[in-house]
């Protein structure tokens, strides 16, 4: 016979009249055998019936390989709406003794039957479904999850719970950057290659002697531009994460990440720091001011710099990384060419921006960065080919 109960110790809390929850745990990988995912479709009648989206096959296999890893756990619970066929019964005990009055230790009684369709079981997962399927797929044996769960027949009650388990306000990105730094355990894709470079721009954000000490916007450094000597929060988070990320990738931040005694971060936190440093005092007036006050501090002014740092380094490619003084050195003749808080940018083509018409867009930036490139190769390395061999920078695939 197919047909069994599936037995596990649960807590009712009555939350509030009439609304009734149970947790439990339970190995994850049973869990398809009692609930279903309510797919979104249309019927002949045009009439919407479930509520979930479908799997995302790269999400799935991100959790998968999270779990998959040495310690990984899943502290928030799966949600599961349950028809009248589940039932809970509680522990015999004096309510007297009872030390709270809105929860009731007992067993929750699932009926299990292999038989049974996706419509027939009498759960429907609300929210979980792709780390439920992620624990289905892996290669565990099992990988016990939290359970909260409702009793209802009501698919209009289903639906919006729905809603509300994901409608509510994700974290800010700026605040998961500056958690990450603080991270070993195995994250998504996208977190994992952002982790080093939050680390980078956290050590620059917090030393002294940085030359962005202070000035990139976190959650824990808000903006304030009340005093004109110690401005804070001006640049974006993500402007610095992006140059410092582009430099990572094929700049010379990358060189001194995979050297052969593992990533010199020191020496990263002093090129950097060297480079910007240089371009305070080459544009003092574009320095620490609002972003609509200065494109230097905007995020077009941060990536295509970074750029820039990255081509003066590799001019110097026999020295590992140019000091203050060479950078300023290599940056002097751009003065000339750059609008950074008023005047008119004039690019190839008979192409003219107003100084605070370049937007933090791939195309501007891309725009912006070609041409500081080329003035650089133009007014910098045909100066001095003496210098070490010089990779053309315009003729970089960057974008």
């Amino acid at each position: 016979m197919s047909f069994k109960e599936l037995r596990v110790p649960a807590l009712e809390v009555r939350q509030s009249p009439g609304k009734t929850l149970y947790s439990f745990a339970v190995d994850g990988k049973l869990i398809h055998d009692f609930a279903a995912v309510s797919r979104i479709r249309r019927e002949d009648d045009n009439h919407i019936v479930g509520y979930q989206r479908p799997e995302v096959l790269l999400h799935i296999a991100e959790i998968r390989n999270y779990i998959e890893s040495e310690s990984p756990m899943i502290p928030n619970a799966v949600v599961v709406a349950f028809d009248p066929r589940v039932r809970f019964e509680p522990l015999e005990s004096n309510d007297d003794t009872s030390p709270v009055s809105y929860s009731n230790p007992g067993t929750l009684v699932i009926p299990v039957d292999e038989t049974w369709g996706p419509d027939e079981k009498p759960g429907f997962i609300v929210d979980g479904q792709q780390r439920i399927a992620a624990i289905r797929d892996s290669n565990l044996a099992a990988f016990p999850v939290c359970v909260t769960a409702f009793i209802t027949s009501n698919l209009k009650e289903q639906t919006e719970q729905f809603i509300l388990v994901n409608s509510t306000k994700p974290l800010p990105k700026g605040l998961i950057y500056e958690l990450l730094p603080n991270t070993e355990a195995a994250l998504s894709t996208q977190l994992q290659r952002r982790r080093f470079p939050a680390m980078l721009l956290n050590l620059l954000n917090t030393r002294r002697e940085s030359p962005f000490f202070g000035l990139i916007q976190t959650p824990t450094n808000p903006r304030d531009m009340t005093d004109r000597n110690h401005a804070k929060g001006v640049i974006k988070d993500n402007s610095i994460l992006k140059m410092l990320e582009n430099s990572l990738s094929d700049g010379v931040l990358h060189d001194l990440r995979y050297l052969g005694d593992g990533p010199d971060i020191e020496g990263m936190i002093s090129v950097v720091s060297n480079f910007w440093g240089a371009v305070r005092e080459v544009f003092p007036e574009a320095w620490a001011k609002d972003p609509g006050k200065s494109r230097l501090m905007h995020g077009a002014g941060m990536v295509s710099m970074g750029f820039v740092m990255d081509a003066i380094c590799a001019r110097y490619r026999k020295l590992r990384a140019p000091d203050k003084q060479q950078f300023i050195d290599d940056l002097l003749p751009l003065q000339s060419i750059c609008f950074w808080t008023g005047g008119k940018w004039v690019f190839g083509s008979g192409k003219e921006f107003e100084w605070n018409e370049i937007q933090n867009v791939p195309r501007h930036i891309e725009i912006l960065t070609n041409h500081l490139l080329y003035q650089y190769k133009t007014l910098v390395w045909s100066r001095d080919r003496r210098q070490t061999t010089f990779i053309d920078p315009t003729q970089s695939s960057m974008f």
